[in-house]
C-alpha cells in the first residue's frame, strides 16, 4: 500500500474550530469550578469524535495498471450481477460506511463525468438494500475506458448530507476526491460484468487503496 498522510476534510474544519473554542472555554470553566468534570469529558469526546470522523487521509493508489480501486472506506455488503436498463449486465457493489470510517469518496478509475442527478428520498438504514432505490442519493454517471460506470452516494439513517465535488463534463483521475458524506452512509458502484472482481461480501476495504477489480 502507498504512503498515507492524514489531514482534516474541509467540511469539518468549521465544526472542529468551533469545538476547539468551546473546549478551551470548558477547561477554563472547569478550572474555575463552574462546570463539573463530566461536562468537560463530553466536550473533549465530541472534539475527538469529529477529528476522527472528518479525517481525510492523503493516499497514493496501489501500483499497477488496469485497476479499479475502492471509492470509499467501509465494509462490502453486496457483490451481485444485475441487469441495468442503461448499463446492461453489471456488477452491483455496495460499501457501507459506519461513523468511524473515513467518509471521503474517491474516483475508482479515470473517467469523464457524463451526468449527475440528485434524488430526494427516505433515510433508511444504509445497509438495507432498499436504500439504493428509496433513500436520498446522488447518482454519478461516468464514461471510462471500460465503458459506462455508475457511482451512487446514498444517505443512511444518520447521514443527512451528501457533498459532490464533481461537475458534469469534468475529467477526473483515479483517486481524486469525488465527494463527502456526513455521519454514516453507503456508496454503490456499478461496473461491467467483464471485470475480474477481487472483493467479496463481508470484506473491509480502504478507499484509494483496496482493489475492487481488474480489467
Amino acid at each position: 500500500m502507498g504512503k498515507i498522510t492524514v489531514v482534516i476534510a474541509k467540511e469539518g474544519k468549521k465544526i472542529i474550530y468551533f469545538l476547539l473554542v468551546f473546549n478551551l472555554l470548558a477547561i477554563l470553566l472547569w478550572a474555575s469550578n463552574v462546570i463539573n468534570y463530566s461536562i468537560l469529558i463530553l466536550m473533549i469526546g465530541a472534539l475527538l469524535f469529529c477529528l476522527n470522523f472528518f479525517r481525510d487521509p492523503k493516499r497514493i493508489p496501489p501500483d499497477g495498471s488496469n485497476l479499479i480501486i475502492s471509492p470509499a472506506d467501509g465494509k462490502v455488503i453486496r457483490v451481485d450481477i444485475i441487469d441495468d436498463e442503461k448499463l446492461g449486465e453489471v456488477y452491483a457493489i455496495s460499501i457501507f460506511l459506519n461513523i468511524f470510517n473515513v467518509h471521503v469518496n474517491r474516483m475508482p478509475l479515470n473517467g469523464s463525468i457524463l451526468d449527475i442527478k440528485y434524488n430526494e428520498g427516505k433515510f433508511l438504514l444504509a445497509f438495507n438494500h432498499k436504500a439504493c432505490d428509496e433513500n436520498e442519493r446522488n447518482t454519478i454517471e461516468l464514461m471510462t475506458e471500460i465503458g459506462r460506470v455508475r457511482i451512487i452516494q446514498i444517505t443512511g439513517l444518520l447521514a443527512r448530507r451528501i457533498i459532490c465535488y464533481a461537475n458534469k463534463g469534468q475529467n477526473m483521475l483515479m483517486g481524486e476526491r469525488l465527494g463527502f458524506m456526513l455521519f454514516g452512509s453507503r456508496i454503490d458502484l456499478m461496473i461491467p460484468s467483464s471485470i475480474k472482481i477481487k472483493i467479496k461480501p463481508g470484506q473491509k476495504v480502504i478507499g484509494n487503496q483496496s482493489i475492487i477489480g481488474t480489467y
